[in-house]
């Protein structure tokens, strides 16, 4: 059987080979076929190349049926938004601008009259058959020439009785308005009239309407430009093989266009973001209005290029949402700034801690004020801020600080140790609490929450954010510097959980004024303009420069803008600017909310504090115990701590007296101190109490066992 089998004409040839038997005799020649290479490639379906498959590659790809701004309710808000805000103020300018087009019309009137009584003369005298009646006149011709003179006057005359029939009794009733009507109608009229002719007597190179020029706005993107741009600054990819392809059509998006392109093989995007300011120059755009981002949802190779209409650095302020009313939830998202695209960007402290970083001018003010206003605006929230430069940056929120420390000077920087000292203390306190509760208690993990704090308010378990601005000072401080890497760290990787939070701010982001301890812990980090990539890692952590988080590439006339990064994500935001005053402002309003809700403690209320250490349910209770008594019922207790801590302890005096013993006893729980009952002859006979042995000589911290870094 004949061997139907076909080889490609690239196989390598069949090869002979020749054999003899053991004796020499008999010769044997076997041919060898090489083996044919197996095809990898998949088939091409039944419908590539028809019509039908050609309609099947269209589909895979089609565009949405419904523009998805009228399907996403952000999108047809913002578009509703700005098509009412544009035709708004485009009557606003053409309203304030109509007496300037009315006086216009009116100094074009008398050219407009003397115009339509030219094309009436010209109607009424048949001026456009003129020149056929004269050429008849000069060829000699009688007969045409009569023809036309017949067609003139059959033409002429009626035109002349209409006019002498208009003329007369528009003469007659302007004459007998001026002598009958009111001036103002008269005047009103008048004016009307002469705008109607200024109609007529417009200048063809002089419009009525003045024509708003848009000098800041950019040109609409375009396909040409990108390819251009790109290819100028070698990601154009080779004249052989692949080049760039766009990977949907260029479209607004929010203030600008948005183009996705995927580069050529081999090239990911991240490249194009380290030359930014290239393409930049390449497109012949400013800076600010160029944002190359990766897609890491589609593949490294594809570049989301965003570019603004208008320069934002030249741009309308956009206000921050708390400026002139609401409050804030520190327990929730805080708004904080906005992206290139103008939407609002928000930072949730609360179980992280925030790290800021960058040179000296790039806008750490702008970023620490947006922050430190917002947890202002939350009554429920304790304020711990250690401003380490002594400029006063941050006094808008004094009023309100529990601990307020501004200056540079050493015990300016023992102040910000003692107030970690203390953050220490009380993130134990807490923990021993809330590790004492039972599990239906805590459904949510042993952490503190706003239910928490609200159900046990004698704890005291509201958030207290601690900001220390200028943290270099201490990393760099021959005395301090190891304690207070050691101090920032505990508290750092501890306090999160138990509603202690931490904010460092430094201009000195390089490996000495940043311990790795310090900054490897924090959670959400933000990144201003920087020098280096070095000192850009050390904010963001290892490898974000890598992975294209890049604050290199922002400029230092970009104040407030940096890369904000919780994770190995980052966007790049730009902080609210909030003015001095307007600062001073908020400040006085949160002052009010405090106020109002009798939550001012510390420095606020006029009190002095105490860093080192934080008094304790236990350690109350020894201040009122009766001196010489063995045991005192729970309820003596409480009327004793309400009238030594009213602030504390006050709600319980006007509580059942079982509801106020059950709230003593969970209070003194976590330092191991029990309630049982007591009889005691010379109080009331029995009755849940404390005795005297049970409570710990050092109340403030009554375990110092380990706990887990959270």
């Amino acid at each position: 059987m004949a061997d139907t089998t076909t080889r490609p004409t690239d196989a390598p040839p069949a090869s002979a080979k020749t054999l003899r038997d053991d004796d020499g005799g008999t010769v044997y020649t076997i041919t060898e076929v090489p083996e044919q290479p197996r095809p990898v490639d998949p088939e091409p379906g039944p419908a590539a190349g028809t019509w039908l498959g050609e309609r099947q590659a269209y589909l895979a790809d089609a565009p949405p049926v419904i523009p998805s701004w009228l399907r996403r309710r952000t999108e047809f808000t913002e578009a509703a938004r700005w098509t009412g805000a544009y035709y708004g103020h485009l009557g606003a300018f053409h309203t304030v601008r109509t007496p300037v087009y009315v006086l216009r019309l009116v100094a074009r009137s008398p050219r407009g009259a003397a115009r339509l009584a030219g094309r009436w003369a010209r109607w009424v005298a048949d001026a456009e058959a003129r020149p056929v009646r004269a050429r008849a006149a000069l060829e000699g011709d009688p007969e045409a020439w009569l023809i036309l003179s017949r067609e003139h006057s059959r033409r002429v005359r009626p035109r002349r009785i209409l006019s002498l029939t208009a003329a007369a009794p528009t003469a007659l009733g302007a004459i007998i308005a001026a002598l009958t009507v009111q001036p103002t109608t008269l005047g009103a009229t008048a004016a009307t009239g002469a705008a109607l002719l200024g109609l007529a007597g417009a200048p063809a190179d002089k419009p009525l309407i003045t024509r708003y020029v848009a000098l800041g706005a950019l040109a609409p993107l375009t396909s040409t430009e990108v390819f251009d741009a790109l290819t100028a600054i070698g990601f154009g990819g080779s004249p052989k093989g692949p080049g760039l392809r766009f990977a949907a059509e260029i479209q607004r998006d929010g203030p600008g266009w948005r183009a996705e392109v995927d580069l050529p093989p081999g090239i990911e995007a991240v490249k194009v973001m380290e030359k930014r300011a290239a393409l930049a120059a390449a497109m012949r755009r400013p800076i600010s209005t160029v944002w190359p981002e990766t897609d890491r949802a589609a593949h490294p190779g594809r570049l989301v290029l965003w570019i603004a209409q208008r320069d934002p650095a030249k741009a309308a302020r956009k206000l921050w949402p708390l400026m002139n009313k609401g409050q804030a939830d520190v327990y929730g998202p805080l708004p904080f700034g906005f992206d290139p695209r103008g939407n609002l960007i928000t930072i949730t402290l609360i179980y992280s801690n925030l790290l800021v970083g960058g040179i000296p001018g790039s806008g750490k003010t702008s970023c620490a004020l947006a922050i430190v206003l917002g947890v202002a605006l939350d009554p429920t929230a304790s304020l711990w801020i250690y401003e380490l430069k002594g400029s006063g940056d941050l006094d808008a929120v004094r009023p309100v600080c529990h601990r307020y420390v501004s200056g540079d000077d050493d015990e300016d920087l023992e102040a910000a140790l003692a107030g970690l000292r203390a953050g220490i203390t009380e993130q134990k306190r807490r923990a021993k609490f809330v590790k004492g509760l039972p599990a239906e208690e805590v459904p949510e993990g042993r952490r503190v929450t706003r239910e928490l704090a609200e159900r046990y308010p004698e704890q005291d378990l509201g958030v207290r954010v601690i900001v220390v601005d200028e943290a270099q000072e201490l990393f760099t401080h021959p005395d301090y510097k190891d304690e207070a890497a050691t101090l920032f760290t505990k508290l750092i990787k501890k306090g999160r959980a138990y509603g202690i939070i931490v904010i460092l701010l430094t201009q000195n982001p390089d490996a000495p004024s940043l311990p790795t301890s310090v900054a490897s812990s924090v959670g959400t980090r933000l990144c201003l303009a920087v020098m280096d990539w070095r000192a850009n890692n050390n904010v963001l952590g290892t490898g974000a420069h890598e992975r294209g988080l890049r604050a290199t590439e922002i400029s230092v006339d970009e104040q407030g803008t940096g890369i904000l990064a919780r994770g190995r994500e980052g966007i790049t935001v730009r902080a609210a600017h909030i003015k001095q005053t307007e600062a001073e402002a908020i400040g006085a309003r949160a002052l009010a909310l405090r106020t109002a809700a009798g939550t001012l403690t510390g420095e606020a209320a006029g009190h002095a504090v105490e860093e080192m250490a934080v008094e304790s349910a236990a350690d109350h209770l020894r201040a009122v115990w009766p001196e010489g008594a063995a045991a005192v019922h729970s309820h003596r207790l409480v009327a004793a701590l309400a009238a030594y801590r009213p602030a504390l302890y006050g709600p319980w005096a006007d509580m059942e007296p079982a509801a106020a013993s059950t709230a003593l006893s969970a209070a003194l729980k976590p330092f191991g101190i029990p309630t049982q009952q007591l009889t005691l002859r010379e109080c009331c006979g029995g009755a849940k109490g404390v005795r005297h042995s049970d409570l710990p000589e050092t109340a403030t911290d009554p375990d110092d066992d380990p706990e887990d870094d959270d």
